[in-house]
């Protein structure tokens, strides 16, 4: 998404550490692979997706990262006044989950780029640009809902949940209304959807940022 601020901090390293070696063989000899980072809003997945991206890179591996946040059906402020009339507007449905699989999948073939759309936040708008897969030998997606996603080889989850992201989400926040009463409600709806997806995952970071692996 335009107009996004990704930090990388020690922590998402760590984790990041502890699960490219496994990824790694996962990958094997591999010409293309796919993983996705999940978890509650605030809980790092940029961060940590961005991380394993870096820590690849070090191995000689190449990888692309598309977010879920350019792939919602509405661009953010549209979508949040969409959640203010209807708050059943919340949930899975509201990422267009199945271009985004669409796209993992012309990853895995081999295309060497793909049209998707991109979020301008500033603008509360949504353009397209073309992402180049050239040189990549992985693609990672990361946003909440994206262990839903099957064109996946391996899925992270990060298990921490809306409370314990709080101070994370008051730092990055982009407007007030990212913190109001409303969207608490939002976030423990979310919790209740999103929760349930650890189950579907490969690699589990801990709320204390220790990974976990389940499969």
């Amino acid at each position: 998404m335009r107009g996004d601020t990704i930090i990388v901090e020690d922590h998402h390293r760590k984790a990041a550490a502890e699960i490219v070696p496994t990824l790694l063989a996962r990958i094997g000899e591999a010409e293309k692979y796919t993983l996705t980072v999940a978890g509650e809003s605030g809980s790092g997945k940029s961060e940590t997706a961005t991380a394993i991206a870096e820590a690849l890179a070090e191995a000689g591996i190449e990888s692309v990262i598309l977010q879920q946040d350019d792939y919602f059906v509405y661009p953010p402020k549209t979508n949040d006044a969409t959640r203010r009339k209807d708050i059943g507007w919340v949930g899975a449905g509201e990422v267009r989950l199945d271009l985004l699989d669409e796209h993992m999948a012309a990853f895995l073939a081999g295309d060497a780029s793909v049209e998707k759309p991109l979020v301008d936040y500033a603008t509360d708008s949504i353009g397209t640009e073309e992402m180049s897969f050239s040189g990549a030998r992985v693609a990672i997606a990361e946003g909440t809902y994206t262990s839903l996603l099957e064109h996946v080889g391996t899925r992270v989850f990060i298990a921490r949940d809306f409370e314990q992201t709080r101070a994370h989400r008051e730092k990055r926040r982009r407007d007030a209304s990212e913190l109001d009463a409303f969207i608490d409600d939002v976030l423990k709806i979310e919790h209740d959807i999103i929760s349930q997806h650890r189950s579907r995952a490969d690699f589990v970071i801990e709320p204390d940022y220790a990974v976990t692996v389940t499969a």
